[in-house]
């Protein structure tokens, strides 16, 4: 036991001396130009007094949901609401989820068999490779958003082929060519997953209901903790897969189901983002500020993720504390989480920030680079 402490000390030590080293820290005051609350539904007054009003009315929302959603954890609130959401995202069913994590854990640990092959865009998000483990399924990278690599790797395979990619990715900052994929997929007779993490709210309902790629997507995974300020997931798909999963994925028939309340604010969420189409607006404007900053980035245009590549460790923490002493909350990413020098400032936009700040940051960031 003690030589495995050891071991465990060691790598600890070595993320320590690299400057690397991952702790749980309280949020501190400051901008923030690091969460995922890309609409500012975290921190609205306005959708905390909604889900009040919630709680209020149904103060039952609040207690344990009791068992799995297979045994007692079931409830007509979940029902309604995965109805509700199959129904905006104009797909056949929904499935919810606990988070976006255990959705994707679900989808694949479970849908590809030993005979499949997963071919993963080699930016795709870690819940995808940790699930792919407790696959049976062979697992392939293609070239990030790279449509002819991902073609010669479907064209050596035998058996049926899995493609997982997000709309919008989270580390780079970029779109996936839904379409073009999409094609590929049909061309191949692949079945094509798509992590609509980022792009959900920020982009509507996300891409794949923005291109009417419903009927093309074998599942796709929408998430609230982001730009819906809630917590929780839901795997777009039809009534087969739906059935599958239910019967078959170890993450949902093993985990007791999220309370009421869970489910409750992700219907809520969706009502204030009916409510208040400005928001996207208003982020699309401070992204465009961003821009005009004319600072080197490999991110999308119009993305609420904007990356500062600073592939020296030393001048990318001098940069981050910089930032910080002057109130700025950055966060600075390191390897292995992205490929060795390729190590950013990953930079997430909000409608809440104002011109501004904006400038400001991108002010200092500039002294630097």
């Amino acid at each position: 036991m003690l030589s495995h402490i050891s071991r465990f000390q060691e790598s600890l030590d070595k993320r320590r001396e690299e400057g690397t080293l991952r702790r749980l820290r309280l949020p501190s005051g400051g901008i923030d130009f690091y969460s995922n609350d890309y609409l500012g539904l975290a921190k609205s007054k306005d959708f905390q007094h909604s889900l009040l009003q919630k709680i209020m009315a149904h103060p039952q929302l609040l207690s344990g949901s009791t068992g799995s959603r297979l045994i007692s954890g079931n409830s007509d609130i979940a029902v309604s609401v995965e109805n509700d959401i199959a129904q905006t995202h104009q797909f056949e069913s929904a499935l919810l989820f606990p988070s976006g994590y255990n959705a994707n854990l679900a989808l694949f640990s479970t849908l590809p068999s030993r005979h499949d092959t997963v071919i993963v865009d080699e930016q795709i998000h870690r819940s995808v490779h940790d699930a792919c483990r407790l696959s049976n399924a062979k697992k392939l990278k293609f070239k990030h958003n790279d449509i002819e690599d991902l073609e010669n790797v479907l064209k050596r395979q035998n058996g049926h082929c899995y493609i997982a990619i997000e709309s919008l990715y989270s580390m780079e900052g970029d779109f996936a060519p839904l379409q073009e994929i999409s094609a590929i997929a049909d061309q191949y007779k692949a079945s094509l997953i798509v992590d609509e993490a980022h792009a959900f709210g920020v982009f509507g309902y996300g891409l794949v209901e923005k291109y009417q790629l419903q009927n093309q997507v074998s599942a796709a995974v929408v998430t609230y903790g982001k730009a819906l300020g809630a917590h929780g997931a839901a795997i777009l798909c039809n009534e087969t897969v739906k059935s599958y999963l239910i019967n078959f994925a170890s993450p949902f028939i093993y985990t007791t189901s999220a309370q009421d309340f869970q489910w409750m604010s992700i219907k809520t969420g969706y009502e204030f983002l009916d409510q208040h189409q400005d928001l996207a607006k208003k982020l699309q404007d401070n992204i465009r500020v961003f821009r005009s900053r004319n600072l080197d980035s490999p991110s999308a245009e119009t993305s609420p993720i904007q990356a500062i590549v600073i592939p020296d460790n030393q001048q990318l923490k001098q940069v981050q504390n910089t930032l910080s002493e002057e109130g700025f909350l950055t966060y600075a990413i390191y390897s292995p989480t992205v490929k060795e020098g390729s190590e950013r400032l990953r930079i997430c936009l909000h409608s809440f920030n104002t011109e501004e700040e904006i400038i400001k940051l991108t002010g200092i960031i500039r002294e630097f680079i």
